[in-house]
């Protein structure tokens, strides 16, 4: 018979102040979460109420209830009361973002709730910034970084690191303006649309507030998510017929007609990569995977 805990649950930490630490789940048991010291899981940190939630186990059900916190309780992204949880959902509870997986490891298994609560603080300890909101975009995409961000109204900047980094711009929850670094020509509406489909990289939130620009977005984080995420879909559809984000483009040599005969959407292609990228003057655009690579490509 397999032991009673090889199917238990558990909280793991994916970002925040305690990121990389974990809490295990007992069958029939309740977990209280705040920033008291006498409590199962204590979380010290501001925005986190003395008692602020409870999770129950019972019957293999993972219930959260939130207790009257000042800040909230957010699981997926929307604010609750009660929720049923199940394997892969993410609650937001001050600045940590905690994740439920199946299975506990070897490490917290027969851990006490003391003794759990001072590995957690000695992970907070380690980090060079304590209370920040980090974690890995593996871990958290940024559309529900955005939904959690925007459900909880939270001001500041979302750095974001990869191969590129990116910034988006909150105000109370809403986009307001999005950077990509190196792209200077971007607008923030197409690097908003960029950065939401980034898959790999670190983030940061700096929480603060937020600066004001001379062309803001407009529209609700959820409305800008909702066409980010239907033009991804578009792409995707088509990806494989394109060349590579990095590859070159160039002007073909000798010139076979007129650049005033160019369609509109050629010439549109022609201008882009003229303004934003060291071109080649070699009548239509085309890939050239032979071509020095630009210094920026019109489609990185």
């Amino acid at each position: 018979m397999a032991p009673a805990h090889s199917h238990a649950f558990a909280l793991k930490f994916i970002s925040g102040k305690y990121q990389g630490g974990e809490f295990p789940l007992r069958a029939d048991t309740d977990v209280v979460i705040g920033r008291s010291s006498d409590l199962d899981m204590v979380l010290v940190e501001d925005m986190v109420s003395r008692k602020h939630a409870k999770i129950s186990v019972a019957n293999g059900r993972v219930t959260l209830h939130d207790l009257g916190s000042t800040n909230g309780t957010f699981v997926n992204g929307e604010k609750i009361k009660q929720a049923r949880l199940k394997e892969g959902d993410r609650i937001l509870i001050g600045t940590s973002i905690l994740k439920l997986v199946s299975g506990v490891s070897t490490k917290t298994r027969d851990m006490d709730a003391k003794q759990i609560n001072e590995q957690l603080e000695e992970v907070a300890a380690s980090k060079p910034t304590s209370g920040v909101m980090s974690g890995r975009i593996e871990e958290v995409p940024v559309p529900d970084l955005l939904q959690l961000f925007a459900t909880s109204k939270k001001n500041g900047v979302l750095n974001i690191a990869g191969e590129q980094e990116g910034r988006i711009h909150l105000r109370q929850g809403r986009v307001v303006f999005a950077s990509i670094g190196g792209a200077e020509m971007l607008g923030p509406r197409k690097a908003f649309f960029r950065i939401i489909a980034w898959d790999t990289g670190r983030f940061v939130l700096e929480q603060g507030a937020s600066e004001r620009f001379p062309r803001e977005l407009e529209g609700t984080t959820e409305s800008l998510l909702m066409e980010g995420l239907r033009q991804l879909d578009e792409l995707r559809r088509f990806q494989a017929d394109l060349p590579p984000a990095i590859a070159s483009l160039a002007l073909e040599r000798p010139l076979g007609a007129p650049l005033r005969k160019l369609s509109p959407s050629s010439w549109t292609s022609c201008s882009a990569c003229s303004t934003t990228a060291r071109w080649e003057p070699s009548s239509t655009v085309r890939h050239s995977p032979t071509a020095t690579p630009p210094r920026r490509s019109c489609f990185s």
